[in-house]
């Protein structure tokens, strides 16, 4: 043995300090990072459903509150027996109705002096609050002689101003003396009411009624708007939906693919997205100044409307037949049928959900549309009542709500800005009912596989 020592070079090195491993549940700085980012965006998120919601309920509370008083309506309610006698006698008067309107005065004030109470009025201020009188007291005993001598209640309908005054859109602060209502008159409505003379009640004639020209906003209704609604959606169902459907069914299952049917599918595409006062300006250019239809009839609206859903209709029942799995037509082209048997007795049955819901859109959408509608002259015309007939129901002339709505709202008197109100109440819940009916028939129909 020698007694030697190693060289620095082969000597051992020094042992290495030992890693400390890291948790896999430690989280490092990225990880933080990552983590914030998530709960920052989902506080986004929620941040923008909740000013969604906000924004929703204000716009809900908006339209009901402006809407409800168009379903409600102020009249006069007074009995009163005339005689024979004061009949002949009103006859022989060169002014008749002022005759009968002295009648309803005294009525009136009458029934106001049964009550205990006694406002001496005139025939102008009652004018002023329930319009000229006479004229429809001469119609009804006239039409009706065997009234004569037994109590008769008339129902007449209070001007605009005295509505808004009893439901609260008109005050005394704010009201000004004018020829349709004085603050003096204020005395005699408000003796009235006590009296239970003034009514106010549901407005039945807003619902089932017609527009009634531009100086009776007491009068207008929105039931004649929702029948021609309702005829120019039957033209859009039964000419989309057949049309629309069958377009769809060729360019999917049948169409070669090249480059024309490449550009038919890009025109459905862009149509979809084409402004709907275009096709009002198609529709006015083809089917009026061309074809001579008859303007403002709910056919030509129809078929303006129907140009306008056909893309929407086309493009959701593609997406419905391509969503049925391929297995589906393979299983039937494999046991002997034929294309045309695989197509209608197979895929366009599992299509048909997606088929109804994408038409019940397109529906709803056509029935919300005003810009067409104008092009075509259906904003022009008053429709003062309801088709004769289930075929002129579309060749005659007639409004629908957008139309009726956008009617309203351009008037100058409040009243009907109410009545713009109340018909977009009327107008949404067709709406919501027909989404409701698409979501019905979808989960009806809706099959899994």
């Amino acid at each position: 043995m020698t007694d030697t020592t190693l060289s620095p070079e082969i000597r051992p090195a020094p042992a290495a300090e030992p890693v400390k491993s890291k948790s896999l549940y430690a989280l490092d700085d990225l990880t933080r990072k990552r983590n914030a980012s998530e709960k920052r965006f989902k506080f986004y998120g929620i941040g923008a459903v909740l000013i969604g919601l906000f924004f929703l309920v204000v716009l809900a509370t908006t339209i009901i509150s402006e809407g409800i008083p168009a379903f409600t309506r102020t009249i006069v309610e007074v009995e009163f027996t005339l005689t024979q006698e004061q009949y002949d006698a009103a006859e022989k008067e060169l002014f008749k109705t002022k005759a009968y309107e002295q009648f309803f005065i005294g009525a009136l004030q009458g029934q106001l002096e049964e009550s205990g109470m006694s406002v001496p009025f005139d025939a102008a201020a009652i004018e002023r609050i329930v319009g000229k009188t006479g004229g429809t007291i001469r119609e009804f005993f006239k039409a009706n002689p065997g009234a004569l001598g037994s109590p008769a209640a008339f129902e007449l309908a209070a001007s605009s101003r005295v509505d808004g005054y009893t439901n609260g859109r008109v005050t005394r602060e704010t009201l000004t003396d004018s020829r349709f209502l004085e603050k003096s008159d204020l005395d005699i409505v408000d003796s009235l009411v006590e009296a239970g003379i003034i009514k106010t009640v549901f407005n039945w004639n807003f619902i089932t009624g017609a527009d009634s020209g531009v100086d009776n906003p007491g009068g207008a209704g929105i039931g004649a708007s929702v029948v021609g609604s309702f005829f120019m959606m039957l033209v859009v169902l039964f000419l989309s939906l057949p049309i629309g459907v069958a377009a769809s069914i060729y360019l999917e299952e049948f169409a070669p693919q090249n480059r024309f049917t490449d550009l038919i599918e890009v025109n459905i595409s862009n149509l979809a997205a084409v402004p709907s006062i275009v096709f009002g300006i198609l529709g006015l250019a083809v089917f009026i100044q061309f074809m001579h239809l008859p303007q403002s009839a709910p056919l030509v609206g129809g078929l303006v409307l129907t140009l306008m859903t056909l893309p929407t209709i086309i493009i959701s029942t593609r997406a419905s037949l391509k969503a049925v799995p391929p297995s589906i037509r393979d299983a039937a082209l494999g046991v002997g049928a034929s294309k045309m048997q695989s197509i209608f007795h197979h895929v366009l049955p599992l299509a048909m959900p997606g088929i109804l819901t994408g038409t019940i859109i397109g529906l709803a959408q056509a029935l919300g549309e005003t810009a067409p509608l104008l092009l075509i002259g259906m904003v022009g015309f008053v429709a003062r009542g309801y088709p004769d007939g289930f075929i002129t129901g579309f060749t005659e002339p007639n409004s629908a709500m957008p139309a009726q709505i956008y009617t309203w709202a351009a008037r100058a008197d409040y009243a009907f800005y109410e009545k713009a109100w109340g018909g977009i109440i009327v107008l949404l819940v067709f709406l919501l009912t027909m989404n409701i009916l698409a979501v019905i028939l979808r989960r009806r129909f809706e099959r899994r596989w």
